[in-house]
């Protein structure tokens, strides 16, 4: 099998992580093996990843707690769940946090490998239907990449400009609703998360602010638009 996919596995019990890494490697994935959540989530910052095999019995973190705090952080990361722990209980909080799916231990490798193959299947052909790449005005950006090129520079931006920054895009021209703009971001409507939003808007019109061609405006109470003047 040949795949770029990457997978980041944030898992505690560092036999079992590199029994899985080697196990995903020899099939094709690129593989990041995390051994605790505050670890998961230093890699999230600094790269992005196509799915995230997580533990649930961790030490500090659990894996729900880090399942909240991809949520609550806006990736749009899909999860499985792998853990010893099988009661009832666990797997409906699971599901509720947005887990893809459940995979008690001892797990079969090839069907853990066949419920991997699915969800990227599933998460791909969501993707796809979707452009990644963008021109505005004298600037490109790369979503897949988090980048903003302008005159042959290249600015890495954070996760959530870049997330914010592509639902702007996708709706250039048009209104973007700002309840509908923090669902999609953070999976829930809250009135002091779209203050947070409004702070990366501010943000991305520092970083546009050097093409005179480009605004943001803002429609009070209701959201904002990305004008282009062609």
């Amino acid at each position: 099998m040949s795949t770029s996919k990457k997978i980041i596995i944030v898992e505690d019990d560092l036999n079992l992580g590199f029994l899985l890494l080697d196990f995903l490697e020899a099939e094709g994935y690129r593989v990041k093996l995390c051994r605790d959540g505050q670890m998961g989530l230093r890699a999230l910052e600094k790269d992005s990843y196509d799915l995230c095999i997580l533990d649930v019995m961790m030490p500090e973190m659990d894996g729900f707690a880090f399942a909240r705090q991809l949520k609550s952080r806006g990736y749009q990361l899909p999860f499985l769940f792998l853990t010893a722990r099988s009661m009832k209980e666990d797997r409906l909080q699971g599901y509720a946090l947005g887990a893809e799916d459940y995979i008690a231990k001892p797990f079969d490798e090839d069907e853990l490998l066949c419920k991997i193959e699915v969800v990227l299947r599933h998460t791909t052909a969501e993707v796809e239907t979707c452009p990644e790449q963008f021109t505005l005005g004298d600037y490109y950006f790369d979503y897949a990449r988090q980048e903003l090129h302008f005159n042959g520079q290249c600015q890495r931006i954070t996760q959530k400009e870049n997330e914010v920054l592509r639902l702007l895009c996708l709706h250039k021209g048009q209104i973007l609703r700002r309840e509908e703009a923090v669902e999609q971001i953070y999976g829930k409507k809250d009135y002091f998360l779209g203050r947070s939003f409004d702070v990366f808007i501010s943000r991305l019109r520092k970083l546009l602010k050097r093409d005179p061609k480009i605004s943001i405006e803002n429609v009070f109470r209701v959201g904002f638009i990305l004008n282009v003047e062609e």
